[in-house]
């Protein structure tokens, strides 16, 4: 009897032991298949990241730089954030080798892009910067009048390319333009005064004084012109 019970036994207690094994094993092979599924689908993931910071910039690239102007804070923003998920996402990647140089090549595409917005992006210059631009080179002079870049060793080239400028273009200013450009013109002999004791050599202040004579009259002269030239044009 005994015996018997022990042949009955065992094989339950075998199988027991067995079904647990089975169950143990599942369990990790479970888990283990969850830690790649999840590799996996952070992968997809990291993939998609990237595609959608390569077809944004591809998306702006397509817009008039008319229509972009409006919102481009926007635009711009927008492409940092999606180029920072990008970087970021590359750390997902097992390989990420081909990623990289997606990432790269679409950052260099997007600032040759935002460089030739520029001219675009850029207020508009008014008539008075521009006659200035002109006058003393471009972004010299601006709403602060600043003459601290004008020195001993350059005012004589700074005297000769406003004098030149204002002979070339005498027949084309406006009575305006001409007030703006005896205000420029005192604004530099201001700052003569302060360069002649720094060092100006009297070889310079002997062709300044040539420029200055050539000047007076023709700014007289001319600002003249222009004024009776837009009186005749208003009576008509």
């Amino acid at each position: 009897m005994i015996i018997q019970f022990f042949n009955y036994i065992c094989p339950i207690t075998l199988n027991i032991k067995i079904m647990k094994n089975i169950q143990i094993l599942s369990g990790i092979a479970l888990i283990a298949l969850s830690f790649t599924s999840c590799k996996d689908e952070k992968q997809e993931q990291a993939k998609k990241t990237i595609d959608a910071y390569v077809t944004y910039v591809d998306s702006v690239k397509n817009v008039k730089a008319d229509e972009l102007k409006a919102d481009w804070k926007d635009v711009d923003a927008e492409y940092e954030r999606r180029a920072a998920n990008a970087q970021l996402a590359l750390a997902d990647l097992k390989d990420n080798t081909a990623e990289t140089e997606k990432i790269n090549s679409t950052k260099v595409k997007y600032e040759e892009f935002k460089n030739s917005m520029a001219e675009t992006l850029a207020p508009p210059v008014s008539p008075k910067q521009q006659l200035r631009n002109a006058l003393f080179g471009e972004g010299k002079i601006g709403d602060d009048m600043s003459f601290a870049w004008v020195n001993a060793q350059n005012i004589h080239n700074v005297y000769q390319q406003f004098v030149h400028t204002v002979e070339n273009n005498k027949d084309s200013y406006s009575r305006e333009d001409w007030d703006e450009i005896k205000l420029m013109y005192e604004a530099l002999d201001n700052r003569k005064n302060t360069v002649e004791k720094e060092g100006l050599s009297s070889e310079d202040n002997r062709k300044i004084a040539g420029l200055k004579i050539k000047f007076a009259p023709m700014y007289t002269v001319n600002r003249m012109g222009a004024k009776s030239d837009e009186t005749a044009a208003a009576k008509k």
